[in-house]
């Protein structure tokens, strides 16, 4: 089953508080899911706690709607709870960490990432006036259905609800010469995305696991790797997660990205504005966003 955010109107970039609405694939249509005739409320906070007798409730009243919504003249939306915590992996390609000169971790490298720095798929990625060094990465992600705490490697497939797309847009002067500083150089005001939708557990490959990832602009294929790659698995990261953070039900996971990042390249190749930047995974479908100047 695929979720989609979105919100109609305006502009999402703008400062007026609007409902976040939720339209659920079935077929080839999108269906509005307020439409539907369901005994429970289906909001981006509970969504991801559902299970699969709502799942088949959902499945059911959507056979029955003609509620459609053309996801081409809405504003999507990053694929996650207002409320979600955005857990991001790094280094976590061996290929990816000898690219960049680092050492490959012996514990997952672990930072956050605040939600506004992202947008949804085809909206407009901001490359900040700052910088010259706005980098690419295509990164599967993982999104809690439950959460917990000291959560064993063996129990964490229970945990996750769902899977999106990630391109993290890192901001590679602030991230790599001004400390390193992680922090700044990855929660630029709209330099990231998340999406197109979210697609649940239940039609992955468990954990995520053998997904073919790649990331092209403007056509040219610049990554290309497989979710088997990573270092540390989705079960190592939410055992190691969870040591520290009581995990909840809405949390997301950026697993990380492989090798091929701009900032890597001789000579390095960064977002330009005009690019259009594509991150695809087996299965979860493509992430695309154009680059615009920061106002």
């Amino acid at each position: 089953m695929r979720f989609a955010f979105f919100q109609t109107g305006r502009s999402a970039s703008s400062e007026e508080t609007r409902t976040i609405e939720v339209a659920v694939q079935a077929g080839e249509a999108w269906l509005d899911t307020a439409a539907l005739d369901l005994d429970f409320e289906l909001r981006p906070e509970t969504l991801l706690a559902l299970g699969a007798a709502e799942h088949a409730a959902i499945a059911h009243a959507a056979r029955r709607s003609h509620a459609t919504v053309d996801l081409a003249t809405v504003t999507l939306l990053p694929p996650v709870a207002p409320t979600a915590r955005i857990f991001c992996v790094g280094l976590n390609y061996a290929d990816h960490a000898d690219e960049s000169a680092m050492a490959r971790p012996a514990h997952p490298v672990i930072f956050l990432r605040t939600l506004d720095s992202f947008v949804g798929a085809d909206a407009p990625l901001v490359k900040p006036r700052a910088s010259d060094a706005f980098d690419y990465e295509g990164e599967m992600v993982a999104v809690l259905g439950s959460g917990g705490r000291r959560i064993a490697p063996s129990d964490a497939a229970r945990h996750i609800a769902a899977y999106t797309i990630c391109n993290e847009g890192s901001v590679r002067d602030y991230q790599l010469e001004r400390g390193p500083q992680w922090t700044m150089g990855k929660n630029f005001a709209a330099s990231g995305a998340l999406g197109p939708w979210l697609v649940t557990a239940d039609e992955v490959p468990l954990l995520g696991k053998g997904l073919a990832i790649e990331t092209r602009i403007n056509g040219e294929r610049l990554q290309a790797a497989n979710t088997d790659q990573m270092i540390f698995d989705l079960p190592a990261i939410i055992a190691y997660l969870s040591e520290a953070f009581v995990l909840r039900a809405g949390d997301v996971i950026v697993s990380g990205t492989p090798s091929g990042v701009g900032f890597a390249r001789k000579p390095p190749r960064f977002m330009q504005v005009g690019d259009q930047v594509e991150v695809a995974i087996a299965g979860l479908g493509t992430l695309r966003n154009t680059v615009v100047a920061e106002d």
